[in-house]
């Protein structure tokens, strides 16, 4: 660690703070060094700001139609994502009283069934209802009843496939918590840690003594309405509303801008962005992806083995599409897809149907008869095929899913587009979580031998998903505040 002092670090900008990355963790930990009072620079390798959170564009006779590209909801579980939204000025809303679908192997052909509604990432609370039974079959109901008498140390927490078989068996996990876990985190249920995708599962296993008495007690816990919530208007207004706000207030948002290094200089932290390009503070928060953090910190500290595995490359199909068999929602919000199927698609959406602002934007825009459709690919290290397909072959395929999964053979496209997230949604396994605890508390342990000032923060350290990211960044950005 070189603590020399050249002409370059003379000439340094002194800031108040500096936020690498423009990320929503960035942002929002941008956002609130402002309400502390700093003005901090933000630091976003892109163009754009906002990560996975991104809106794109559909046209169709001369109207075009705003829509999410990235992230659309929330978990309602989040007090602060749902306080930051609000205090910004926008509008929150439930999705639709539908239920979503699965979509998984049977002997003779696929099956479609409503998912359970109250459950917890497939997990059922009541093995018996009428919703679950006709999902997993009376064995799997059996099966899963069980749960209620087995001894509480009957039980294996290495994985979220391992809980879910010991305690309910192996119908529920490949019915329910194979599609469901697998939408949202584009893995294997046998890589994901339990606490990581599930907070406060495992506690309340421990109190309850059974999974699905956990599950209920999670239900019960949680806020009244809807598991989740979207922004009128797209989750990718609340990317706009923070740089704006952010913006507003004097900090400046530097985008296509990286930081090359980062060191310490006496009392100070230095930036490089350039050539000649220095930024001299006395606050850092690193938001940026695992790998270009852990190069910021490996001088610092100890990062062998910290750098997660290789995400996901996902590719999001949405189309435009006219189609009166879908005005009837047949499949609800959308439908999750087990592997196993000949559906090439992870998960489909229908976003029209779960979001009512967005339905009622088409029918002022482009007609009652015309629906907003989401299929993502990409299951994690298992179908890589659809990173290297064309644009056109990714839609044609989306074509042939949603014929498939919706029974739907009159719909015309009348508009596409095709999103690319490489290296996406790493597993949280039980050992990156581990490595990820460790590499944290290493950071942490800068202040005592004399290098305060600088934390960590993002999706890689907070964990999937907007209930996890902002209370982190915020907290991150809290510890620096009084300095």
């Amino acid at each position: 660690m070189n603590q020399r002092r050249g002409l370059s670090d003379d000439a340094a900008s002194r800031v108040d703070a500096v936020v690498v990355g423009g990320g929503i963790a960035g942002l929002v930990a941008a956002h609130m060094l402002v309400e502390g009072g700093a003005l901090p620079v933000v630091l976003e390798a892109r163009a754009r700001c906002g990560g996975y959170l991104a809106g794109g564009t559909l046209t169709a006779g001369g109207a075009t139609v705003r829509v999410d590209v990235g992230a659309e909801s929330f978990a309602a579980r989040s007090s602060a994502t749902r306080s930051l939204v609000e205090m910004l000025g926008l509008e929150t809303a439930p999705p639709a009283a539908l239920s979503a679908w699965g979509y998984t192997p049977a002997r003779r052909r696929a099956q479609a069934f409503p998912l359970p509604a109250t459950g917890v990432l497939g997990i059922p609370g009541f093995p018996w209802a009428a919703d679950t039974r006709r999902a997993i079959g009376v064995g799997g109901a059996v099966r899963a009843s069980l749960d209620s008498v087995l001894p509480a140390d009957r039980v294996d927490t290495s994985s979220l496939a391992a809980l879910v078989r010991s305690r309910l068996g192996s119908r529920v996990l490949d019915r329910l918590v194979t599609p469901v876990a697998g939408g949202v985190h584009s893995s294997d249920p046998a890589l994901l840690d339990v606490a990581a995708v599930a907070p406060g599962l495992l506690e309340a296993y421990q109190r309850t003594g059974s999974l699905t008495g956990a599950v209920r007690a999670l239900r019960a816990q949680a806020p009244a309405g809807s598991a989740v919530r979207g922004v009128v208007g797209g989750m990718n207004q609340l990317v706009t509303a923070l740089e704006r706000s952010i913006e507003a207030s004097g900090a400046e948002i530097r985008r296509s801008t990286s930081a090359l290094t980062l060191r310490r200089d006496g009392d100070e932290w230095l930036v490089r962005t350039g050539p000649g390009q220095m930024l001299r503070t006395s606050r850092v928060v690193l938001a940026a992806p695992a790998r270009a953090t852990l190069g910021l910190l490996a001088d610092l500290v100890d990062v062998e083995g910290a750098e997660p595995s290789r995400g996901t490359d996902i590719r999001l199909v949405t189309l435009l599409v006219r189609s009166a068999a879908l005005d009837a929602a047949p499949r609800g919000t959308g439908i999750l897809v087990a592997p196993g199927t000949s559906v090439a698609a992870k998960a489909s959406t229908h976003a029209s149907a779960k979001w009512p602002w967005l339905r009622r934007q088409l029918d002022e825009t482009v007609g009652t008869d015309v629906h907003v459709l989401r299929f993502s690919y990409g299951r994690g290290g298992t179908d890589t095929a659809h990173a290297t397909a064309a644009d056109d072959a990714l839609v044609a395929q989306a074509v042939a899913d949603l014929d498939q999964l919706y029974g739907i053979t009159d719909a015309e496209v009348l508009s596409s587009l095709v999103t690319a997230w490489d290296d996406a949604l790493a597993p949280p396994t039980p050992a990156s979580r581990t490595r990820t605890a460790r590499l944290l508390e290493d950071v942490d342990g800068l202040a005592p031998r004399g290098l305060p000032g600088l934390t960590v923060t993002g999706a890689w350290v907070a964990g999937t998903g907007l209930a996890a990211v902002v209370p982190h960044a915020q907290n991150s950005a809290r510890l620096l505040n009084g300095r």
